[in-house]
């Protein structure tokens, strides 16, 4: 199934996860730690209101400044995806937020790996395969169906795993950011 497919099939949890998983990713660009976006996983693992964890964490993330390597757009895209979740993530509009975050986090993935260079737009690449893909790119879009199969196949038990994969992604971004710092200095 295509990642388009996944989404339109997810439930709400599956949704929720999918979404937070995209923004854990990108957490790098906005300069936070790797523990800022914890209370909402948990939330989305107890069924508790994230409301109060997410704006701890737009707190946290604040919502200007410069991201590391001059990643503006990318830092943006990841911005809109903080601003844009929903109050609760069992709000109507969470599809749309999971949706978003998904193209989002597959063009910040595109922005940020220079091997990508002038590909398809990012909305082509999630209704088929990761033929003639950047291993970057290609590689997040695998994060991103695997992380909506663990919610449909597992359910709640399934979010502890999507949090790995979510930690394995935001490592790699991290580093990718880091390295373009580097280059720029």
């Amino acid at each position: 199934m295509s990642l388009v497919e996944l989404i339109a099939q997810a439930d709400e949890r599956g949704l929720a996860a999918s979404g937070l998983a995209c923004l854990d990713r990108c957490v790098p660009l906005l300069g936070g730690d790797d523990l800022v976006l914890r209370p909402l996983w948990t939330s989305l693992a107890d069924g508790s209101d994230w409301g109060e964890g997410l704006e701890k964490a737009r707190g946290s993330l604040g919502t200007g400044g410069t991201a590391a390597g001059g990643a503006d757009e990318a830092e943006m895209l990841a911005r809109r995806m903080l601003a844009a979740a929903p109050e609760s993530h069992e709000a109507a509009g969470i599809r749309v937020w999971a949706d978003a975050c998904s193209v989002a986090s597959l063009q910040i993935h595109r922005l940020l790996d220079p091997a990508e260079g002038a590909a398809a737009p990012a909305d082509t690449r999630r209704e088929g395969g990761a033929e003639g893909m950047s291993p970057l790119v290609a590689a997040e879009l695998r994060r991103q169906v695997t992380v909506l199969e663990l919610i449909a196949g597992h359910g709640p038990s399934g979010l502890r795993r999507a949090l790995d994969i979510s930690t394995e992604g935001r490592r790699v971004l991290r580093a990718v950011v880091s390295r373009r710092a580097r280059g720029r200095a």
